[in-house]
């Protein structure tokens, strides 16, 4: 039987229904909605009923056979759903489905639910039964590269766009994670209106609902506004923020300030150096670009160093005060 991608399948459906479908793969969110496609089309077919199977420790595999054989309480067609969360039915398991794939009822649609398999597992004669009696839908991860593309269109079909700075900030903040981007997209249908969004309006969004932002703590060190940054300290720190996330959120802008440097000494112009080392949107593109040609080479690496004697007194290994240092270190680089 054929293997699908995720994007082929609304054209495979709108050809009919296949009488079994196994969707495997690594992404959740992909996976959930193709079943959400194969089960709409069902019961635009008429399969008003639906069975879910979760395979879990002691699961007694009659009930598959049952669900498959028997009517439904009022004769309609039904959708069986068999969901395998470990990918590995077992002896007795595999050889129910491989059963099952040699009996399909004409009035129940199967869809068989499992996580990507080693090589080694899709030899298994259950799941060469399974790609020989249905249509197999397969979830690969998507790219990093083609994470943008992909947010754009999800937020097209809410009427809503974003430029390109935008999208990347939006993909750096989901970390590839599909279930979270759509999630943000969901948040950004409620809380923006239609048309074209600003690169605030969503980082404003998908930004921590705290009332000090912990993301925000380098823009005031850089912007040299240490009226602000002293303030904001004062605040994470009742709101009891972690002070190793904050030690390592400082780092992370001082290794990119570096890279950023690099670039800049190599001949690349500064804005496009940042946005090459992911800064994203304004002001702190541009004070990025600024701290690089502002701070010496030496001085990147001592605030580096510094940072690592502050994470120790953070985890208690080192003597100090975390938070001082913190200070004393964003005042430094504020200079």
């Amino acid at each position: 039987m054929p293997s699908l991608r995720p994007d082929q399948l609304s054209a495979h459906l709108q050809r009919g229904l296949a009488p079994l479908y196994l969707v495997h793969g690594d992404d959740p969110l992909l996976a959930m909605e193709a079943v959400d496609d194969i089960r709409a089309k069902a019961r635009a077919q008429g399969f008003s009923e639906r069975e879910v199977l979760s395979v879990e420790r002691s699961f007694d595999w009659g009930a598959l056979h049952a669900a498959n054989a028997g009517m439904s309480l009022f004769g309609d067609r039904k959708i069986v759903e068999l969901r395998i969360p470990t990918g590995k039915p077992g002896a007795q398991g595999g050889e129910a489905i491989t059963a099952l794939c040699a009996n399909l009822s004409p009035d129940t649609l199967v869809v068989v639910t499992l996580p990507r398999l080693a090589k080694r597992d899709q030899s298994a004669a259950w799941f060469t039964a399974l790609t020989r009696a249905g249509t197999v839908v397969e979830i690969y991860p998507l790219e990093r590269a083609r994470l943008p593309e992909w947010l754009a269109g999800r937020l097209a079909r809410n009427k809503q766009s974003a430029d390109r700075d935008t999208l990347a900030f939006l993909a750096d903040s989901v970390e590839g994670n599909l279930l979270a981007a759509h999630q943000e997209i969901q948040k950004l249908a409620l809380l923006a209106p239609e048309g074209r969004l600003s690169f605030e309006t969503v980082r404003a969004s998908v930004m921590n609902v705290a009332r000090f932002d912990a993301g925000q703590l380098t823009v005031a060190m850089l912007g040299n506004d240490r009226a602000r940054l002293t303030r904001m300290l004062e605040g994470l720190r009742a709101e009891g923020e972690a002070t190793p996330r904050l030690v390592w959120i400082v780092a992370e802008e001082i290794r990119t300030i570096a890279r950023v440097q690099r670039s800049v000494q190599a001949g690349r112009p500064a804005a496009e150096a940042a946005r090459e080392n992911r800064v994203w949107g304004e002001p702190r593109v541009s004070l990025v670009a600024a701290a690089a040609k502002r701070l010496s080479r030496k001085a990147l690496l001592d605030a580096l160093a510094h940072t690592a004697r502050i994470d120790r007194m953070a985890k208690v290994v080192a003597k100090g005060d975390a938070w001082d240092e913190l200070l004393q270190l964003g005042l430094k680089l504020a200079a």
